[in-house]
């Protein structure tokens, strides 16, 4: 039989199951082939509930008779479905889809359907690219858009989803489709299906949709970069919104614990703990340079300086061995901090001696690895510290 969609236009290659009704999750269809490919059994069947991979969606997954279906696409005009187990041409089967998989890719598709429908009509921006993961969905823009207005265009659309309109798909004959002011990234011939939400898009779409707007839950934007003169969204619809927001809370609830605050307050608790800690490492600096000036006081001027100090950062070691060039303590200075029972984290310094010619010999006798400039290396030695002072000390 033959699918008739509004205005009764008929379309033979839109005649599937999920085409005609996307809400129904099992069926019973013939097996009209079954052969080995390297992704597993292709499965081609006399019909079929599972949507083949298009338009940004994935394909369904569930099984056939038990046997587990890990992906469904479409191959040389055929639907395939990549089963685990092979089945016998002519068997009857008894499909089942992953629906909560399916719904979930429905609520994500329809949502962002409504998004990218109110941003082609807010800033005149193109979806250039679209895609549908098990945890996101990612758009690109072909515009520059700021965080805030992707939250208002966000709030848009919501409205639209709690209007709980009805979904429309329809597929106009040549004459309306001349008319019709859809969106689509290419240029498209032949029958062409469309599907509308009201207030906010329509758009030409091979994907399987909701019925009705309220069904999408809720959508989230999460994040947004500038990416190849556009921008790259992420957002997340229906349960997905619902599981970041959990995900959100809780790790709140966990801040809230460390800084014994209240769930409304935490950002002004670490706000508040950020700067404590810039004025701790303000003072921990003051007290640093006390140090270092007082320990380079007690170090004799010569050819090598070498210092071992315990429990220094690379940052740390590094400042120091600064310090000690400043102070000219040595035509080489070397400051070393232990990085674990086995070697030595590095800073060798000089104003005078290319030190990258030296380094690539101190590397291959101290088992180190390191680099910079030729007045400044840093890196790590695996080597006891008196094997290292006497490598660094070695005349040419």
């Amino acid at each position: 039989k033959v699918q008739r969609f509004e205005r009764g236009f008929a379309m033979e290659e839109m005649n599937e199951i999920f085409y005609k009704n996307a809400y129904q999750k099992e069926f019973d269809a013939t097996v009209l082939s079954c052969e080995k490919g390297k992704d597993g059994w292709e499965i081609i069947l006399s019909d079929t509930a599972f949507y083949p991979e298009g338009g940004g969606q994935p394909g369904d997954r569930g099984t056939l008779n038990g046997t587990v279906i890990t992906d469904t696409r479409r191959k040389d005009e055929k639907i395939v479905h990549y089963g685990k187990d092979r089945l016998d041409v002519g068997e009857k089967v008894h499909g089942k889809i992953d629906w909560p998989r399916r719904f979930d890719y429905m609520q994500n598709h329809s949502g962002e359907h409504i998004f990218s429908g109110l941003v082609h009509k807010k800033f005149g921006y193109d979806n250039v690219g679209f895609h549908m993961a098990d945890d996101v969905v990612t758009i690109d823009f072909n515009g520059i858009m700021t965080m805030e207005e992707a939250l208002l265009t966000e709030e848009e659309a919501n409205e639209i989803i709690y209007g709980n309109e009805d979904v429309r798909i329809f597929l106009p004959d040549t004459d309306e489709l001349r008319n019709l002011d859809y969106r689509s990234k290419k240029e498209l011939t032949g029958p062409v299906r469309i599907v509308e939400f009201k207030g906010a898009d329509i758009c030409a779409c091979c994907g399987t949709h909701v019925k009705k707007t309220g069904e999408i839950g809720m959508i989230k934007v999460i994040s947004l970069i500038n990416h190849k003169g556009g921008v790259r969204l992420q957002m997340v619809c229906g349960k997905r919104a619902l599981a970041h927001f959990d995900k959100v809370d809780e790790a709140n609830r966990e801040i809230g614990k460390i800084f014994s605050a209240k769930p409304y307050e935490t950002a002004e608790a670490a706000a508040h703990f950020a700067e404590e800690q810039i004025r701790l490492r303000e003072k921990i600096n003051e007290l640093n340079k006390k140090y270092m000036k007082a320990r380079a006081e007690l170090l004799p001027s010569e050819k090598i300086c070498i210092l071992a100090e315990e429990g220094m950062t690379m940052m740390e070691i590094r400042k120091f061995c600064e310090y000690l060039l400043k102070e000219e303590k040595g035509e080489i200075c070397a400051v070393l901090s232990p990085k674990d029972e086995n070697g030595y984290n590095y800073a060798i310094g000089s104003n005078s001696v290319n030190l990258r010619n030296k380094l690539k010999d101190w590397n291959e006798k101290l088992h180190g690895k390191g680099g910079g400039k030729p007045e400044m290396v840093q890196g790590s030695f695996s080597s006891d510290l008196e094997t290292i002072k006497s490598v660094l000390s070695e005349k040419e």
